[in-house]
């Protein structure tokens, strides 16, 4: 029997969804549903239809997961643990600094439904995060480094396109060179946020739109913009169609550490993405999570649970033999 899944929001992740479902045979879409008037709404996959958002309670009973594929500026802080109470869910909800109390939200509307909610899915947080778990776990004696980019952060386009006057945005981070050299030297540098990462905003303004405030809110921006280095530019829609179409991203996880009764042998652990595709590549690894958390919940957990929290044979369509034959 394939896992039921359903979509709410069908933006970039949302198409992602619907392109990582068609490529994991144990899933099919039930339902994509959607703020927008659905007649408008075109999905790819045959057999499923668009609903009004609206309508989703009425599919309590025929999906198993439900993913959320809304921003984690406003969205999924309502959202996740709403629809928790009625669905086993699925986010991929970024904000670093707000995780714990997200977290709290969440689990208490998961565990008041009887339902399991896997938050936090994608590749930082998510993928970098466990690889910064097992570096340690190797390495207690050592330090931790994560550059994001060169890439598009939809997170942060997302902030950026909420603020009044903005028609469209696309932010890109940007690792600084010399900062990531000096990581992978070994010399266990001290950076500051500010020393690792520049912020590049390109900007299409609605007309009449006040440049200068839309320059100042995003600058000033906390948990987005305002430990950062960050450039502005207003172009044109037209310029934004034609030079930043694409949703690139990557970045590079780094543990440097000691070994030895002096500590006299220095290691270096780097975990690295290259992503044509951000919303993509996230779909990805929600897909999976969407898989643990079915067979989470089908073994009567509750409540909310991080990637920390997931089995790694939850995540693989394998039976046991077929992963200690081909992955072990």
């Amino acid at each position: 029997m394939s896992i039921r899944i359903g979509i709410m929001g069908y933006g970039n992740l949302g198409r992602g969804i619907e392109c990582a479902v068609k490529n994991n045979p144990d899933m099919e879409i039930v339902a994509v549903f959607s703020r927008r008037n659905p007649d408008t709404v075109k999905i790819l996959t045959e057999g499923a239809k668009v609903y009004s958002a609206d309508e989703i309670l009425n599919f309590k009973d025929e999906i198993d997961v439900l993913i959320l594929c809304g921003g984690s500026a406003t969205d999924l802080p309502a959202q996740t643990p709403e629809y928790a109470k009625y669905f086993t869910v699925v986010d991929s909800f970024d904000t670093h600094a707000k995780i714990p109390e997200h977290f709290a939200a969440v689990d208490a509307a998961a565990k008041e439904g009887g339902n399991v909610a896997v938050i936090s899915c994608g590749w930082d947080p998510g993928m970098f995060s466990l690889n910064r778990l097992y570096s340690n776990a190797i390495l207690p004696n050592g330090k931790d480094y994560t550059f994001w980019g060169k890439g598009v952060s939809q997170g942060h386009s997302d902030a950026i396109r909420r603020i009044d006057g903005v028609a469209d945005a696309k932010q890109y981070t940007i690792p600084v060179e010399a900062a990531l050299e000096a990581v992978r030297s070994g010399s266990n540098p001290e950076l500051s946020v500010r020393d690792k990462h520049l912020r590049e905003c390109f900007v299409v303004a609605e007309e009449g739109a006040d440049k200068a405030r839309i320059e100042s809110e995003i600058k000033n921006m906390p948990n987005y913009f305002a430990d950062y280095d960050t450039t502005v530019h207003f172009i044109t829609k037209e310029e934004l169609c034609r030079d930043h179409a694409g949703i690139p991203h990557g970045g590079f996880v780094i543990r440097t550490g000691k070994s030895g009764w002096n500590n006299e042998n220095s290691h270096v652990i780097e975990y690295s993405l290259k992503l044509d595709s951000n919303p993509e590549f996230t779909a990805g690894v929600i897909a999976a999570c969407a898989r643990a958390a079915y067979r989470m919940k089908s073994e009567g957990a509750k409540g909310c649970k991080t990637m920390f929290d997931i089995p790694p044979a939850y995540l693989v369509a394998m039976s046991g033999e077929e992963m200690r034959a081909h992955l072990l």
